[in-house]
């Protein structure tokens, strides 16, 4: 199963009723179960499922509460937060349009250039030699959201990603893989060349030389 297919299937569920009412605000059992018509039992199973797979948090509360039993109020985590439906990508696409018309396609291409070079700023490290700074390049695109493989040759690395996190905007903002290169050239010190597919499925290559 696609991972758009899981989530669409456990924001359908009543954990994603559970998940649709803690992204208002945090809840305790009671009150879930209120507003869900399930039973307290019922709301605590399907919030162990939710805390152990991670989208779910327990909070001591800091409201009124009865005596001689603690309330707690359930929280998502950051961890949810990234799974639930957002406009990131229509609205960056959008973005990038209207300024390659004000600004024009080379003024553009810069622009994306200098985030990538702030993207990489305080993160480099010159004592390291190329092999160290590829791998601390490679842990930095994991941060960002990035998915890749590291593959040596005898006069170069090739960087493959399969995780973009701006894939959905390359097919018609190709310029956005030069934010990538700038970022990878920044951290590793020598001139970064990208080789992206940039088609309907984009995947990211860049080509490390280390001569």
């Amino acid at each position: 199963m696609q991972a758009t297919q899981w989530i669409e299937r456990l924001l359908a569920s009543t954990r994603g009723q559970i998940i649709g009412l803690l992204r208002r605000s945090g809840r305790t059992v009671n009150e879930l179960a209120g507003e869900l018509g399930l039973t307290d039992n019922a709301v605590r199973s399907h919030l162990a499922a939710l805390e152990r797979d991670g989208l779910v948090k327990q909070e001591r509360s800091t409201g009124p509460r009865s005596v001689g039993k603690p309330a707690f109020v359930y929280t998502l985590t950051p961890e949810a937060d990234v799974l639930l439906p957002k406009a990131y990508a229509p609205v960056l696409g959008l973005l990038l349009g209207v300024l390659r018309e004000r600004l024009g396609a080379e003024a553009m291409d810069e622009l994306l250039r200098e985030v990538g070079r702030r993207a990489a700023a305080g993160r480099t490290d010159p004592e390291q030699d190329i092999r160290m700074r590829i791998e601390a390049a490679y842990g930095v695109l994991g941060e960002l959201g990035g998915v890749a493989d590291i593959e040596e040759g005898d006069d170069s690395v090739l960087i493959r990603g399969y995780s973009c996190p701006l894939a959905a905007v390359v097919p018609g903002n190709a310029e956005v893989c030069h934010l990538a290169e700038t970022l990878l050239s920044e951290l590793i010190g020598v001139p970064v060349r990208e080789h992206c597919q940039k088609g309907e499925r984009p995947r990211c290559c860049f080509e490390v030389p280390l001569r």
